[in-house]
C-alpha cells in the first residue's frame, strides 16, 4: 500500500497561509498536512486503502471484490484492471464490485487496483490478485477444437496455382483474445487458402454416375469421363469435363468441374470463431443466408441450403443440393466467384476424417457462430435425425397443405409452426413438373425441391433428434453442436437430408468479426450460366 497526504484548509486564505508556512518552516510531512493558523490546527490524513484479500477461483465463478477505505472526509474510489484477461466489473466507483471469472486455457492471475482520492493528498492505491483456475472441460474442449483442424504448412496443390504453388488445407489455427464490450473474448483464429487436399480413388459406382449424367454427351469432351475405376484423382485434375473457362485457364483445374461451375482460386481466408459461443436471445433470429456460413476443418467454405435462385416472384427458393447436383465435382463441391464450398455432406472429407459410422462422427467444421459441425452419425450406425419434414400439399390448410394434391399454390405462414396454417402465394411448379437448372439440366421438381416444401416438425429433441437449427446438446461433453444430415432413400443409399448442414437459422450470435452474416451473408450466388 502506498500512502500520501497533503494539507486541506477550510478556506482559500488559510490554504495560502498554510502553504507559505510549510515552505518557511519545512513543517509538512508525507502522511498528513497540518499547521496552526490563528490558534486553529488544520490537518487531513491521507486515506487508508485495503483492496481485499487475494483469492483463488474457478472459471465461471462470480467473484466479489470487497475493499475498505478509511478517511476523515469525503473520498472517491475507482477500480481498474492492470493484468490478465479483461473482465467487466459490475461497478467501478464503489468499494465493492463483482465480475464473472473468465474461461482460461491455463491458470491465470487477474490483478485489480483500487485508488482512493480525497482531493487533497496524493492518490492512494492498493491491489488485489484473483487467480482463475482453468476449467478442465474448457481446456479439453478447446484443445479438441484446435486439434480438429487439418493443418498443412508445406504441401501444395498439384493443379491449382496462383502465380505459383498454393498450399492446401489450413495453414494455422491459434487462440487469440479480442477486446469486445469491455472484456476480452477468446477466438479460434484460422488461416486457410480454401483449397483442399482431396484425393479420390474412383469406384465403379462413381464412374457409372459420371457417365450416366443426363448431359454426359456434351458435359465431357468425349461423351464420357476420361477417368477409370481404381484411378486416384487429385483435386483439380482433369477427368474430361468440358469445363467453364472462368478462372480455369489462369489458375488451373480445367476438366475437373462440370460445365456451369468455374474453377476455384486461392482465397487467403482469415476467420474468427468464438471459443465459447453465445446463444441468440429468444426474441432474435439470424438467417444463414447466401455465402459463407462456416468453414470445414480442411479450410473449405460451408454454404447453406440455397443457390440464390427462385421460381416466380421470389417465392419458391431452390435447394442447392438438388438443383446443383450435376454442377459439383466428385467431392460434392464447386466454386462461386472462385470460392470453393460445400452445400452438403462430402464423402471426401469423411474419408480424410476416417468417419465410417461406427461411432459418433468427429467435427467436420465450425459454423460462423462458433458452434462445431459434426458429421452425420450420432452413434454406431445411427444417423442424426433432421427435425424438418416435407409438407403434404394435398392436406388441408390447417395441416400445412393447399387442399389440392400435387399443387404448390400456398406457403406456410410460419415454417417453424405449421399450426399457423397457410397463405395464398404465386403458384409454383406442380409436384414432379420438369424444371431446367442454370446449368441446363432438366430435373423433376418433386416434393422437397424447394425450401418452402419443408417445415420444422417440433419433435422432442433427445437422443439423435435435432432441433430447428439442425443441432442439439445430448450432455455427452460436446456441448451444443450442429450435425450434417443424411437419410436413406428407397434403395437404401445415403442421400443429403434438409437442411443438410447448419439450419436455416444460426443458433448463436454472430460477432462483428464473424466470417458470416445474418440474412444475406457474403452473397456469392449460383454458378454462372454457360
Amino acid at each position: 500500500m502506498k500512502t500520501h497526504s497533503k494539507t486541506k484548509t477550510s478556506n482559500v486564505a488559510k490554504l495560502f497561509a498554510l502553504s507559505a508556512l510549510c515552505i518557511a518552516l519545512s513543517a509538512c510531512n508525507s502522511d498528513s498536512t497540518s499547521a496552526t493558523i490563528e490558534g486553529e490546527i488544520v490537518s487531513n490524513a491521507a486515506p487508508t486503502v485495503n483492496a481485499g484479500i487475494d483469492q483463488i477461483v474457478n472459471a465461471g465463478d462470480t467473484v466479489y471484490l470487497n475493499a475498505t477505505v478509511e478517511d476523515d472526509g469525503e473520498v472517491s474510489v475507482s477500480w481498474s484492471q492492470t493484468s490478465g484477461t479483461t473482465v467487466s466489473l459490475s461497478l467501478s466507483t464503489a468499494t465493492s464490485t463483482e465480475f464473472v471469472a473468465p474461461e482460461v486455457l491455463t491458470d491465470e492471475a487477474l490483478i485489480f487496483e483500487l485508488s482512493a482520492d480525497d482531493g487533497t493528498n496524493d492518490v492512494v492505491i492498493d491491489s488485489v490478485t484473483i487467480t482463475v483456475r482453468a476449467s478442465s472441460d474448457y481446456t479439453s474442449n478447446t484443445s479438441a477444437k484446435l486439434a480438429s483442424w487439418l493443418i498443412n504448412k508445406d504441401t501444395t496443390s498439384t493443379y491449382i496455382q496462383n502465380n505459383g504453388a498454393v498450399v492446401e488445407d489450413v495453414q494455422s489455427v491459434e487462440v487469440v483474445s479480442v477486446a469486445q464490450d469491455d472484456a476480452d473474448v477468446e477466438y479460434m483464429y484460422v488461416q486457410t487458402t480454401d483449397i483442399p487436399k482431396y484425393d479420390v480413388t474412383l469406384t465403379q459406382e462413381q464412374v457409372d454416375a459420371l457417365n450416366n449424367r443426363p448431359r454426359a454427351a456434351t458435359d465431357f469432351y468425349n461423351g464420357v469421363t476420361s477417368a477409370a475405376v481404381g484411378q486416384t484423382i487429385s483435386f483439380g485434375e482433369d477427368i474430361g469435363y468440358n469445363s467453364s473457362t472462368e478462372n480455369c485457364n489462369d489458375t488451373g483445374g480445367a476438366g475437373y468441374w462440370p460445365p456451369g461451375s468455374g474453377c476455384p482460386t486461392e482465397q487467403a481466408v482469415e476467420a474468427y470463431f468464438p471459443i465459447t459461443p453465445t446463444d441468440l436471445p429468444d426474441t432474435e433470429t439470424c438467417e444463414t443466408g447466401l455465402g459463407t456460413v462456416g468453414l470445414m476443418v480442411n479450410g473449405t467454405s460451408i454454404f447453406n441450403w440455397g443457390d440464390g435462385m427462385s421460381y416466380g416472384n421470389n417465392v419458391w427458393y431452390t435447394l442447392a443440393p438438388i438443383a446443383e447436383q450435376y454442377d459439383v465435382d466428385v467431392c460434392g463441391g464447386h466454386a462461386a466467384n472462385g470460392e470453393y464450398h460445400h452445400h452438403f455432406y462430402t464423402s471426401c472429407l469423411a474419408d480424410l476424417l476416417e468417419d465410417d459410422g461406427d461411432a459418433h462422427s468427429p467435427i467436420y467444421g465450425f459454423a460462423a457462430d462458433g458452434y462445431p459441425l459434426y458429421g452425420p452419425y450420432e452413434s454406431n450406425g445411427q444417423l442424426a435425425l433432421s427435425g424438418w419434414e416435407m409438407r403434404d400439399y394435398g392436406a388441408s390448410t390447417s395441416e400445412g397443405g393447399c387442399g389440392t394434391q400435387g399443387e404448390r399454390s400456398c406457403t406456410l405462414v410460419n415454417q417453424y409452426d405449421i399450426s399457423q396454417g397457410t397463405q395464398i402465394s404465386d403458384t409454383g411448379p406442380a409436384i414432379g413438373a420438369e424444371v431446367t437448372t442454370l446449368s441446363g439440366n432438366t430435373l423433376n421438381a418433386d416434393d422437397g425441391y424447394y425450401f418452402e416444401d419443408y417445415y420444422y416438425a417440433q419433435k422432442t429433441v433427445a437422443g439423435a433428434q435435432l432441433d430447428e437449427h439442425n443441432g442439439h446438446d445430448t450432455n455427452d461433453g460436446k456441448g451444443y453442436h450442429y450435425h450434417i444430415t443424411l437419410s436413406l432413400d428407397s434403395d437404401g443409399k445415403l442421400q443429403p437430408s434438409f437442411p443438410y448442414q447448419i439450419g436455416p437459422r444460426f443458433k448463436g450470435q454472430l460477432a462483428d468479426n464473424s466470417i458470416g452474416r445474418c440474412d444475406t451473408g457474403e452473397t456469392m450466388g449460383p454458378p454462372p450460366r454457360r
